[in-house]
């Protein structure tokens, strides 16, 4: 028997790359929803492994949990952190006129 894989696991191994990444975080943000945002930003830290980027953005690895829990609300220091250990990083457009 063939075994398939989880949305979750599919997810974990396309974010590790910051093309998908950014993708996909691009399709939260298009949204405006800061609870969507947050979830998608969640995942890509699951994706890069939450004990490395704890690490890596200088946190303790239960201030990572607590930053990305439904809850959280990251600083901009740590949300910059984490799409720097990502592999990404923001940009800005302007919104189309509406007339």
């Amino acid at each position: 028997m063939r075994k398939y894989r989880t949305h979750g696991e599919y997810l974990d191994k396309a974010l590790k790359d910051p093309k998908e990444a950014a993708l996909y975080l691009n399709a939260a943000a298009q949204e405006n929803d800061a609870a969507l945002m947050l979830a998608a930003l969640a995942q890509v830290v699951r994706a890069h492994g939450v004990s490395r980027t704890a690490r890596k953005v200088e946190l303790s690895r239960a201030g990572i949990y607590k930053t990305i829990s439904k809850t959280g609300n990251p600083e901009l220091k740590t949300f910059l952190g984490i799409l720097k250990v990502s592999g990404l990083r923001m940009s800005f457009k302007p919104v189309p006129h509406r007339p």
